[in-house]
């Protein structure tokens, strides 16, 4: 694992890579994204209707496919809401 999975893992998607608490925080539900550019984050589910968990999720990062203005799409996994898993990028 280098340097830059490193620091990825255990942090929580869309938190600042500055904040002194990058992990998961108390009261909230997590997924972890399993495979492509954000691989290993953890992403904040807990104000997600039931209704929105089978669409997925389009996130933004510049680590994908189609750098600084990229989208990476994760899906739930069917029978483990706990894990997303990579299905592609997006311009």
């Amino acid at each position: 694992m280098d340097r830059d999975e490193e620091l990825l893992r255990g942090r929580v998607y869309g938190q600042d890579h500055d904040d002194p608490r990058p992990g998961p925080r108390p009261g909230r539900v997590y997924a972890e994204l399993v495979g492509g550019p954000l691989d290993g984050l953890l992403l904040d589910v807990t104000d997600r209707p039931p209704a929105a968990v089978p669409e997925g999720v389009s996130l933004e990062t510049e680590l994908g496919r189609y750098g600084a203005d990229g989208r990476s799409l994760y899906d739930p996994r069917p029978g483990d809401a706990g894990r997303y898993d990579w299905s592609g990028d997006a311009p």
